[in-house]
């Protein structure tokens, strides 16, 4: 379980196929010395498994589901990523709980600036609009936003100066794909009125 407050940004160095699956690795300075073999650790939203580690950063396998149901296949070498470990039981919880499970990819497809507010507006995918509600929460690469309006297949967060210097979310340009995963609460609640109306059927035509 996460959080979305990222503790800092790190860069791929490589992304490899080997077999069926891919290694990634990613240079994360004074973190990579806190990890060990068989930590998670989320980098861009996604939980990943330390395979190995050195000095200075760690690599993780991915598998074709995780290629094919995040961004990990359209980053290259340099690309900065969000990193972020487990929380900690004794820890406070900032953001919101976070999984590390995405549910779909969006895209970034505005970016304006208003003062010391960055103003960003993320595309998503049609079977994902039924868990976001403003000021709802949602993870976008990771990091724990606060959706502030939304529009037919779209949202809008507001990204605050420290929150863009301190993830990837600053440098991000028009286009760029994004890890998205929904509240975890709103998914729960959306199962459960799904299956209430499934065993009584009568519900279906309450508003």
């Amino acid at each position: 379980m996460f959080t979305g407050i990222i503790e800092t940004v790190g860069k791929i160095q490589s992304l490899r196929r080997s077999g069926r699956q891919s290694v990634l690795s990613v240079t994360c300075g004074q973190l990579a010395r806190e990890l060990k073999n068989g930590d998670s650790i989320a980098v861009n939203g996604t939980c990943l498994t330390v395979t190995a580690h050195a000095a200075t950063g760690f690599t993780a396998d991915l598998s074709l589901e995780t290629l094919k149901r995040t961004t990990f296949a359209t980053l290259r070498a340099g690309r900065r990523v969000n990193l972020e470990r487990p929380l900690a039981a004794s820890a406070r919880l900032g953001g919101h709980f976070v999984q590390g499970h995405v549910d779909g990819m969006g895209k970034l497809t505005g970016r304006r600036q208003e003062g010391d507010t960055l103003w960003m507006e993320f595309e998503f995918p049609k079977e994902l609009g039924a868990y976001f509600v403003e000021k709802g929460s949602v993870a976008v690469d990771g990091v724990s936003l606060t959706i502030a309006a939304i529009r037919l297949g779209s949202f809008a967060v507001a990204i605050i100066p420290f929150t863009a210097a301190h993830t990837n979310l600053g440098p991000m340009a028009i286009g760029d794909p994004v890890n998205l995963e929904c509240d975890i609460l709103a998914k729960y609640l959306r199962r459960f009125m799904d299956t209430q109306f499934h065993a009584h059927p009568a519900l279906a035509g309450i508003d």
